[in-house]
């Protein structure tokens, strides 16, 4: 069996496993509307931790392309309870890769900016992708071994696709729990300035994730940087999303982190390079700004998705 030779995605067989999260469920919707018929899989359907359960999910199914959007998210809980969080992240990871090696299918698997450690020393230079990991957090370290696992069973087909501050098109994250504060009158919002990252709108991510698939493998494979385009701080994305709202952006407070009190420190700066996109004849994702008006004003992506994502956006942060 063999894939990703420019095909249409509607001519292979996908398995999506994590298709009941954020991003999972925007992969299996995305194909689906493309031509497809995946096969989701959520966490109440596949154990992960089992090696035995896992090849025997992938040799049903037969895909042709495997996306594991599923992942132990929760960065404090892995703080005190890392090997549970390595299970699914890391051996589980591996346990895939190991399946879809028996047969023949491509594996994209995400990952995150946690494998970085984000000091604040490294501002002003966006980590490549080939940057040398180096993670600061329990969920860092678990996905890192996941990705080393994938690469090293893979390491001709699999893709490892690192995104960050995901947001969906209507429910959870960061972005949305914004927008209902800004319709709250006169609330008032204290968000930190002292992150830098990059916002992903799980629709750009999504498309793609199933363009790269739908790539020859020889021109597709290894680590690619999945995240918004420019950068910003938290403070400054939660001001936008008042200002696209139509609220009053003064009504966000600037603090920094010292005084949060995590189990997990969040990295100061969490910005991806995206030069290996060159390579495939895919342009990076989108600016961040261009992405949120989007995601908040309504826009029907689904129709046009190749266009939309391809946008430049503004430069800049």
């Amino acid at each position: 069996m063999s894939a990703g030779f420019g095909v249409e995605p509607g001519s292979l067989r996908w398995m999506v496993i994590g298709a009941t999260g954020m991003l999972g469920g925007e992969v299996a919707a995305q194909l689906t509307a493309r031509g497809a018929d995946p096969v989701g899989v959520g966490s109440a359907d596949l154990d992960l931790t089992d090696p035995q359960a896992v090849a025997a999910a992938v040799a049903d199914g037969g895909p042709d392309v495997v996306v594991n959007c599923a992942a132990w998210t929760a960065v404090d809980l892995a703080e005190t309870e890392e090997e549970a969080a390595l299970a699914v992240n890391g051996t589980g990871a591996g346990h895939l890769a190991r399946a879809c090696a028996a047969t023949g299918s491509r594996l994209l698997h995400v990952s995150t900016d946690y494998v970085f450690r984000g000091a604040p020393a490294d501002a002003g230079h966006p980590y490549a992708e080939d940057a040398e990991p180096d993670p600061a957090t329990a969920y860092g370290r678990t996905k890192l071994v996941g990705e080393r696992a994938v690469l090293a069973e893979l390491p001709a087909t699999a893709a490892v696709v690192r995104t960050s501050w995901l947001y969906g098109r209507d429910n959870g994250g960061f972005v949305h729990t914004m927008a209902r504060l800004a319709r709250e009158p006169g609330r008032t919002v204290d968000v930190v300035d002292d992150q830098h990252g990059q916002p992903s709108w799980t629709p750009d991510v999504a498309a793609r994730i199933i363009e790269l698939a739908a790539l020859p493998a020889d021109r597709a494979h290894g680590v690619f940087h999945a995240t918004g385009g420019g950068r910003t701080t938290w403070y400054d994305l939660a001001r936008e999303v008042f200002r696209l709202t139509g609220q009053d952006p003064d009504r966000v407070r600037r603090i920094d982190s010292s005084g949060l009190r995590r189990a997990a420190v969040r990295p100061a700066w969490s910005v991806l390079g995206h030069d290996r996109w060159a390579a495939t004849g895919l342009a990076p994702m989108r600016h961040w700004r261009t992405a949120l008006a989007d995601a908040l004003m309504g826009d029907p992506v689904g129709d046009r998705l190749p266009e939309s994502v391809n946008s430049p956006g503004p430069k800049g942060c």
